[in-house]
């Protein structure tokens, strides 16, 4: 007896040794390919520390070098990925990659719009931004110390211990206030000295007490003064102005302030300049028409009880 072996069995089982075949033979190819793909990677990431150490040493910009080495390395591995699937046999699906990538990149555009805008920005940054590392800076609400710019953020350390990551996009447009670039801050407050006092001279004992301090600033272009802000009810308001270093701003020059307040404050105090407190009025209306009270020379005016 004669067995028949059906049609749809015969032609798997000749699919089947067609792709034992073809596969046996694209073997070498593919062993090429994923070779191709381990150096590719050894070697992206070589090139990778390698530009980056190149470009500090040259720019001194740990941002930019971090920047541009990420980069180098991604697009070397991307291309030994490309070069081995052509190795193995498979350009076309090489080849099919990047027409889809470029087919889908209006519609992915569309779909990842931030996260396309934020790397743009992130290489423009790059190339060209308002800041460098462990630069203070503020960025739209957002307060801190810059501490590394990746493809798609920058991220900052706030003074009260937050991380933020802000998006490349809003960096870029927003305004961004650099306190560090020059070195340099301006502080002022506000001190009231009671209207018998000599204004002359009073500025003149604020003037030796910015002096005094050793972490003011003063030069041709840093010049620290005082003036008549306002005529206040009790007091004139003189406007105390100043410069500190901001290299290591925000505690230091926070500190700096305090200290200044202090001095000026006991200078004029040592000086017999009185800081009046605000003068309060009383008025009474309707038929009263006294109003009990004693004074205390300890403690000044209380109503008798």
């Amino acid at each position: 007896m004669q067995y028949s072996i059906p049609l749809e069995a015969e032609t798997l089982s000749e699919a089947f040794q067609k792709f034992y075949r073809n596969f046996i033979e694209q073997l070498p190819g593919i062993g090429l390919g994923l070779l191709i793909i381990i150096l590719g990677v050894l070697i992206g990431i070589w090139l990778g520390k390698f530009f980056t150490r190149r470009i500090s040493a040259r720019t001194s910009d740990p941002l930019m070098s971090r920047f541009l080495g990420k980069a180098i390395r991604f697009l070397t591995i991307i291309t030994a990925i490309m070069l081995a699937l052509k190795a193995a046999g498979l350009g076309g699906i090489a080849t099919g990659i990047l027409t889809a990538a470029g087919a889908s990149a209006v519609v992915l555009g569309f779909a990842f719009k931030d996260i396309g805008e934020n790397f743009i920005s992130g290489i423009i940054l790059a190339f060209n931004r308002p800041f460098d590392v462990n630069d203070t800076v503020e960025i739209g609400e957002n307060f801190g110390k810059v501490k590394a710019l990746e493809f798609r953020y920058t991220k900052l350390k706030t003074f009260d211990g937050k991380d933020v990551y802000i998006p490349n996009s809003d960096v870029l447009t927003k305004p961004v206030t650099n306190y560090t670039e020059d070195g340099f801050f301006r502080w002022s407050f506000n001190v009231g000295i009671a209207y018998e006092d000599d204004i002359a001279g009073a500025k003149e004992t604020i003037s030796e007490a910015l002096k005094s301090e050793p972490m003011v600033i003063e030069d041709q272009e840093h010049r620290n003064f005082v003036v008549e802000d306002e005529l206040a009810t009790s007091t004139i308001i003189l406007k105390v102005y100043f410069w500190v270093d901001t290299k290591d701003f925000r505690m230091q020059a926070m500190k700096t302030k305090g200290n200044v307040v202090r001095t000026v404050k006991e200078a004029l105090m040592k000086n017999g300049y009185y800081l009046p407190a605000d003068i309060q009025e009383i008025k009474i209306y309707g038929k009263e028409k006294d109003f009990p009270v004693r004074l205390d020379q300890n403690h000044g005016t209380r109503e008798k009880g």
